[in-house]
């Protein structure tokens, strides 16, 4: 598949601030199962990009702007070609040891609840016990996006019984950790099959690390492992450490905030349109 994304985060303030710092996660690198064909970043205000790489192997770009700023759009175009690989992660370089990915965080941590829900998942291995896990939730939280925001955590939101793929992911992840299975968030790009390219904002999904099979892709709002239509960013221990936008300006007031995305895609030998 080729996937093509233009992502745009627009900024308008009442107040110019001084200045304004942000950290972007929202650059694929190559793996097994996808080959970045280009990636750009632009931005339409006088600013300084650097890129790095933060601790879990993320491609990372700090924007700093050189003065105040009335508004500010960051840009995001390229192209990944991806295949299928039954959602099995391979060649993504590995920065931090599996037991990290035990670690329980505020937006992740396991109550009474989701621990009594992970403990009657039935499987006749790991594996299975996961399918079951990103099946259960699938059934269990209703996608919805008037309920819940990035500060919601897995507790919240499964006392809700509703919310979004960040959601999703965040029980997923209370609930392996709590069964003892190294889990981690996912932040990337979803290639809709209904046609709509479209869409609000970036998509999410769980990895754990499964015995003899290395680190295996569960996407619980859908459903479904990662696919052919699924380009992978980022990864971490929760949203906070994958967002594709984390920053902060100072000074200013009436900050409003608009996005665009449109993910698009056609199997390989296509024309593109």
């Amino acid at each position: 598949m080729l996937i093509r994304v233009d992502y745009a985060t627009c900024y308008h303030y009442d107040r110019a601030p001084r200045f304004v710092v942000q950290v972007l996660r929202k650059t694929p690198r190559a793996c097994s199962s996808q080959h970045v064909r280009r990636w750009r970043i632009n931005a339409d205000a006088d600013v300084r990009i650097r890129q790095g790489e933060d601790a879990f192997g993320n491609i990372t770009h700090a924007l700093y702007t050189d003065g105040p700023v009335e508004s500010l759009s960051v840009t995001v175009s390229g192209e990944v070609e991806t295949s299928t690989s039954a959602g099995m992660l391979d060649g993504w370089p590995e920065r931090q040891p599996p037991l990290v990915f035990l670690r329980s965080t505020p937006l992740t941590q396991a109550d009474d609840a989701i621990r009594s829900f992970a403990s009657e998942l039935p499987g006749r291995d790991q594996l299975d016990m996961l399918h079951a896990l990103m099946a259960a939730i699938h059934t269990r939280i209703a996608f919805d996006t008037a309920v819940t925001d990035v500060s919601h955590s897995a507790q919240e939101a499964f006392a809700l019984g509703r919310g979004v793929c960040q959601d999703h992911t965040h029980i997923f992840l209370a609930a392996a950790r709590w069964l003892g299975v190294p889990a981690r968030y996912v932040s990337g790009h979803l290639r809709r099959t209904d046609g709509e390219a479209e869409q609000e904002a970036a998509h999410a999904w769980a990895e754990a690390l499964v015995e003899g099979l290395g680190w295996v892709g569960f996407d619980a709002a859908n459903g479904i492992c990662p696919d052919e239509n699924y380009v992978r960013v980022a990864s971490a221990l929760d949203y906070l450490g994958a967002a594709p936008v984390r920053g902060a300006s100072y000074g200013g007031q009436g900050e409003r905030l608009t996005v665009s995305l449109q993910v698009r895609g056609q199997p390989l030998g296509q024309r593109q349109q």
